[in-house]
């Protein structure tokens, strides 16, 4: 008994025990830098805020397909004070990164984390996932693949988190 307890507590040392990430909890903490400026920013400073969580990569092809929208969906939303897109590289350098958007102008802001804490925390299996998180913090949309932003049941999800 007292070794299992002491592998429990080792494994929580560890970060070997993660938080359940599941639709309707609260999302994972990240600390993320602007690949552009440098400037770091944290989960706890968007705290009141909707935010729109994408992990992407410049090779991967359905993160590719789905850029447009995802375009589309920043240019709409990025004049509302309440919503806030976040975009992660996922095993990608900044510098292919930025050169993919810039090729495609692309204007969104890109974010990495350079120890894939973030990737970790959010539970991510592979390129593009994207997660919807509201002003209180909950989960409210996980997404493990492409998606098109520009639909009406997305846009509609992110209005209504907006008015929340």
């Amino acid at each position: 008994m007292l070794l299992i307890g002491a592998a429990f507590v080792i494994a929580v040392y560890r970060g070997g025990v993660k938080k359940e990430i599941a639709v309707g909890l609260s999302a994972p903490d990240f600390l993320v830098t602007d690949v552009v400026s440098g400037q770091r920013i944290s989960s706890a400073e968007l705290k009141g805020k909707v935010l729109f969580v994408n992990f992407w990569a410049s090779w991967c092809e359905p993160c590719k397909e789905e850029m447009p929208s995802l375009e589309s969906l920043y240019r709409g939303e990025m004049s509302q004070k309440d919503f806030r897109m976040v975009t992660i590289l996922y095993k990608d350098s900044p510098s292919n990164a930025l050169g993919y958007m810039k090729v495609n102008g692309y204007t969104f802001p890109v974010y990495t984390d350079m120890r894939d804490s973030s990737s970790k925390n959010f539970g991510v299996t592979g390129v593009p996932e994207t997660y919807i998180v509201d002003k209180k913090g909950i989960l409210r949309r996980r997404v493990i693949g492409g998606a098109d932003w520009n639909s009406p049941d997305e846009k509609d999800l992110i209005g209504s988190l907006l008015n929340e």
